[in-house]
C-alpha cells in the first residue's frame, strides 16, 4: 500500500469519524433547545382544571382550591343562606352582576350554575386580600340586620354577600369573581373549564 492510499484511507475515517460525533453534539443539543419550546410541567399545571369533591361538604362549609396560584372559594350554601342574597339586591352596588364577572351561565341572582353551590375567586377586588368567610347571619360587627352571610376583607373592609356581591360604600369596586367551572358529576367540580351550553 502507497503512502497515499494510506493518507486518503485515514482521511475518510476521521472525516467519518467527526461527522459521526458531530452529528450527535448537534442532536444533544436540539432535544434540549427543542425541548424548550415546550411548557414546563409547573407552567401546565398552573393554567390546568382543578378537580374538587365537594360530594361530602355540609351545608354551610367553605372548601378552598388553587386554580393558577389563586385561592377558589367553594361554598354549599344553606337554604336560609340562599334566601338572604335576595334580601340584599339593595345593598349590593351590582345587584345584577352587570359587570362582566361571571360565565354567562353564572349571571344570574345566586351567580352560580347549581344555587346551592358558589364558586368564588378568593381574592378582594379591591387590593387582592382573601376576604374571610363570614357565614353568620345578623353579626354586629358586620352591619347587624342587614347583614345575611358572605365574605368580610379585612385588609380594607369591603363586604360581599353569599353570592360575592360588593355591598355599596365599601372600597371594592366590583363583585367577586367567579371562575369557569363545570360539573362532572354531583360529587365532582371542575374550576377552570366550562360549564357546556
Amino acid at each position: 500500500m502507497t503512502d497515499d492510499v494510506v493518507n486518503k484511507t485515514r482521511r475518510r475515517v476521521l472525516t467519518a469519524a467527526t461527522s459521526v460525533v458531530a452529528g450527535v453534539g448537534a442532536v444533544g443539543v436540539a432535544i434540549p433547545f427543542v425541548g424548550s419550546w415546550n411548557p414546563s410541567a409547573k407552567a401546565r399545571a398552573a393554567g390546568a382544571p382543578v378537580r374538587a369533591n365537594i360530594g361530602k361538604m355540609e351545608p354551610g362549609q367553605m372548601i378552598t382550591v388553587e386554580w393558577r396560584g389563586r385561592p377558589v372559594y367553594i361554598v354549599r350554601r344553606t337554604p336560609e343562606s340562599i334566601a338572604g342574597i335576595g334580601k340584599v339586591s339593595d345593598l349590593v352596588r351590582d345587584p345584577n352582576s352587570e359587570v362582566p364577572q361571571q360565565p354567562e351561565y353564572a349571571r344570574n341572582l345566586t351567580r352560580a350554575i347549581k344555587e346551592e353551590f358558589v364558586v368564588l375567586l378568593g381574592l378582594c377586588t379591591h387590593f387582592g386580600c382573601a376576604p374571610l368567610y363570614r357565614p353568620e347571619v345578623g353579626a354586629a360587627d358586620l352591619g347587624g340586620d342587614e347583614w345575611q352571610g358572605g365574605f368580610f376583607c379585612p385588609c380594607h373592609g369591603s363586604r360581599f354577600d353569599m353570592a360575592g356581591r360588593v355591598y355599596r360604600g365599601v372600597p371594592a369596586p366590583t363583585n367577586l369573581e367567579v371562575p369557569p367551572h363545570r360539573y362532572e358529576s354531583d360529587e365532582l367540580l371542575i374550576v377552570g373549564e366550562d360549564q357546556e351550553a
